[in-house]
């Protein structure tokens, strides 16, 4: 298990990696900014929220409201540089894969912490990944990335999970090796949005005739 201080550290680096991306979406959608610091929050820690409900614990950010400062530097970050961002969508998918590889192992590590069995463990670190995304693309009303044929999105969070709760029952987990299954998980979403890896689709597409 991580020391309890780096385990807030990595979690206050994911926050701000998602509230960026939550500022990022109001900013391209004319929100104002107590629009934007709402968006920021509601990525930035509603997968954790939902995550330590789940175990029972009370949510991070009410134990620590040092939670706040990331989301308000994120805000902060893009009401200054927004402007200089000139490619929009790739700009907020590789800070989202930021967030996305540090949630999935941090989020995990809790669960395992608190006592879930290693599969729910995995399933929770997902969650806590992925969770603020849906949360800040359901509403500001577009299609959530977890959705889209055309994103694979889950399936990083899954891998970085996994690779988690295996390090943890190898008695091998450590800051290195946490921070390596994070980078991973980066990479894999990195890569995805790079080449338009695609998952298969929910049917098995027919042959045209002839």
């Amino acid at each position: 298990m991580f020391p309890e201080r780096t385990q807030l550290v990595l979690d206050l680096v994911g926050v701000f990696f998602f509230a960026v991306t939550g500022a990022l979406l109001a900013a391209r959608k004319g929100f104002d900014i107590v629009a934007s610091t709402l968006l920021a929050g509601l990525t930035g820690l509603g997968g954790g929220v939902v995550r330590d409900v789940i175990i029972n614990v009370r949510p991070a950010v009410f134990e620590h409201p040092v939670y706040l400062v990331p989301v308000v530097l994120g805000v902060a970050v893009v009401y200054l540089y927004y402007p200089h961002v000139p490619r929009f969508r790739r700009t907020l998918l590789l800070v989202d894969a930021a967030g996305l590889g540090l949630f999935c192992v941090t989020g995990t590590v809790k669960a395992l912490a608190a006592d879930v069995p290693a599969v729910s463990a995995v399933l929770l670190g997902v969650t806590s990944a992925v969770g603020g995304g849906l949360l800040r693309d359901v509403v500001a009303r577009e299609v959530p990335s977890l959705f889209r044929y055309d994103d694979i999105y889950a399936l990083p969070a899954v891998v970085g999970a996994t690779v988690t709760a295996l390090l943890w029952r190898l008695d091998a987990l450590s800051v290195w090796t946490g921070v390596g299954a994070s980078v991973l998980t980066f990479a894999l979403r990195a890569l995805a949005v790079r080449y338009g890896w695609r998952a298969p689709l929910a049917y098995r597409r027919q042959p045209p005739d002839g």
